[in-house]
């Protein structure tokens, strides 16, 4: 009997006791697994200055591949990234190629992009696979309506004359595009081209990427080189790009408008 009663009055101690303990107990989320990598979190990622921010990153900064552009190719790129703790990304990889010109090249915009707002997950900051969508876009007006969205273009952007609000950016009905062609236009430009001296002693090569502003009668205007490379390969571009034929202009509503267009002048030895 005294052990029986020892028994069953520890019983009922801890019996009392238990209650109160998990009355004073807090619930609390596992810490996340700091090389975890979360698909859906509750808190995404985002870019620094926003999507909208990052969507005009990535429509400014797109050279689209000579090689591409000459063989009329067009289409998406998908690509997967992390956004790591810091903001900064790591992981690149194509998921969804188009060519590996293309492909290049969005993997080049994303590495290159602006850091991010890391992710959030049941109270602390994680790791997240991202996936971004590039899209190359024929910005000559071959094969297709032209793009719509910053994050779609290839550097084109209609303007109409509008109020003095400034100019209106439309999505032309018909935009511009050289007389000929595409094709005749490359073609003018690889049998006009002058290699400067001093790059070919130096064996640079690449492309110089020009913008200018092609005017609602053809001729073409603001003719500046974006992106450089320098020993005289600059000042040739510019010098091809000024010497060209007119193009047809872009049209919208049946009207012609001011178009800004983006292409590359190559330069191979």
């Amino acid at each position: 009997m005294i052990r029986l009663f020892r028994f069953g009055t520890l019983a009922a101690l801890l019996l009392a006791a238990t209650p109160a303990a998990l009355a004073q107990q807090k619930l609390k989320y596992p810490k996340a697994s700091p090389v975890d990598i979360y698909d859906a979190v509750e808190k995404p990622a985002v870019p620094i200055g926003g999507v909208e921010a990052y969507a005009n990153y990535l429509g400014d900064k797109l050279n689209y591949p000579t090689v591409a552009l000459q063989a009329g190719v067009e289409g998406t790129v998908e690509t997967t990234f992390v956004v790591e703790k810091t903001g900064y990304t790591s992981g690149w990889t194509v998921t969804k190629s188009l060519s590996p010109e293309c492909d290049a090249e969005a993997l080049r915009l994303i590495k290159a992009g602006p850091r991010w707002k890391p992710a959030e997950h049941r109270g602390g900051v994680v790791r997240q696979r991202v996936t971004v969508p590039i899209t190359f876009k024929m910005p000559l007006g071959a094969g297709g309506a032209a793009p719509q969205d910053p994050a779609a273009q290839a550097g084109v952007a209609a303007g109409a004359a509008s109020s003095s609000a400034g100019p209106q950016v439309v999505t032309p009905d018909e935009p511009a595009r050289p007389v000929g062609g595409t094709d005749a236009f490359f073609e003018w430009v690889q049998k006009n081209q002058k290699y400067p001296a001093l790059a070919w002693q130096r064996k640079i090569q690449g492309k110089v990427m020009m913008e200018f502003m092609i005017e609602k009668d053809g001729s073409l205007s603001n003719i500046k080189p974006v992106k450089r490379l320098g020993s005289g390969l600059d000042e040739e571009a510019i010098r091809l790009i000024k010497a060209s034929p007119k193009w047809e202009p872009a049209k919208y509503k049946g009207q012609p408008v001011r178009q800004k267009m983006v292409l590359p002048i190559l330069f191979q030895l």
